[in-house]
């Protein structure tokens, strides 16, 4: 491990304060920071994934942000390739990289490696979508229950994307999602401190999401996702359109529900955001965990990185 270069994950659920926490650790330590988060690779959603400002992005640059249209789907294969690559440029410039984000399933591949899984295939993806459209996607989900019932029971029916893509991996390759991904690639080549910061208590959790949305709500969330709806090349079946906020603002300029009740919908379904998140990094192995409002924490990191950094 000695001979390992050095990393850092930052984790927790989203509203937890992770990015303040990362800025205070770059301003003390030698570090770069790579942006773990599947909404934040999508140019002109800003507002509503809560990206860092451009203040704060001049204090410290983020890598892997803006990388991407609103169209285009981005993979954790695709994520664990530019990381390795960032990792790999802020090591040789004698730096740490701090990964710092909420999408548990990039850091999971980063660190585990990635089954050798079949590549997109996009009329494949056509025919599950056409499908979807008409049977419903519980059918498709009943569909990949018969199929890999492992799986299914793992995917949640209201998740389109990972239902489609584990139909899809069986149509191109005749296995199994569960088949493939007991076969692990390369492990990562770094040692790792790995952080995950939440608040002690739910209900505090819960109210930093809610003053959070209602935040963005004023910041002109409204007119980011109207930008975005009147495109007229994006839809909600698309990754981008399916993030938290995204989708219930999209169904409101739709004039599927009512204001008051995108609120309330966007509201929930961050919060089981953040439960997902939660029950990610409670399995976690070799966490350290943080207190959001423990102001010390930072000096804890970089305590702790410091030793670390010195035994290399």
């Amino acid at each position: 491990m000695g001979t390992k270069p050095l990393a850092i994950f930052l984790m927790g659920p989203t509203a937890s304060g992770k990015t303040s926490l990362a800025m205070e650790l770059c301003q003390a330590l030698p570090c770069e920071l790579i942006s773990v988060d599947s909404a934040l690779v999508y140019k002109g959603m800003n507002i509503g994934t809560a990206k860092p400002t451009a203040a704060e992005q001049a204090l410290a640059p983020h890598r892997l942000i803006d990388l991407l249209d609103p169209t285009d789907a981005y993979s954790a294969a695709d994520f664990r390739r530019d990381a390795l690559a960032a990792m790999a440029e802020i090591t040789a410039a004698g730096r740490i990289p701090l990964l710092v984000g909420g999408t548990m399933l990039y850091f999971k591949a980063l660190l585990e490696g990635l089954s050798p899984l079949p590549s997109a295939d996009a009329g494949v993806r056509a025919q599950i979508e056409q499908q979807a459209q008409q049977l419903g996607w519980d059918a498709l989900h009943q569909q990949l229950a018969g199929i890999d019932p492992i799986a299914a029971a793992r995917i949640h029916p209201n998740d389109p994307q990972r239902v489609s893509r584990a139909l899809e991996v069986f149509r191109i390759s005749g296995k199994t999602l569960t088949e493939l991904t007991q076969r692990k690639g390369d492990p990562l080549p770094y040692k790792v401190l790995q952080f995950a910061i939440a608040p002690l208590e739910r209900a505090e959790l819960h109210k930093r999401i809610g003053e959070r949305f209602r935040l963005m709500l004023a910041q002109g969330f409204e007119q980011e996702v109207r930008a975005l709806y009147e495109r007229g090349d994006l839809h909600p079946d698309l990754p981008s359109i399916r993030c938290v906020g995204y989708r219930q603002m999209w169904d409101y300029l739709s004039d599927d529900i009512g204001y008051a009740e995108m609120i309330e919908r966007g509201t929930a379904a961050t919060r089981q955001l953040a439960k997902r998140q939660l029950t990610w990094l409670r399995g976690w192995p070799d966490v350290q965990w943080l207190d959001t409002h423990n102001k010390t924490a930072s000096l804890d990191v970089i305590a702790q990185v410091r030793r670390a950094h010195n035994e290399i």
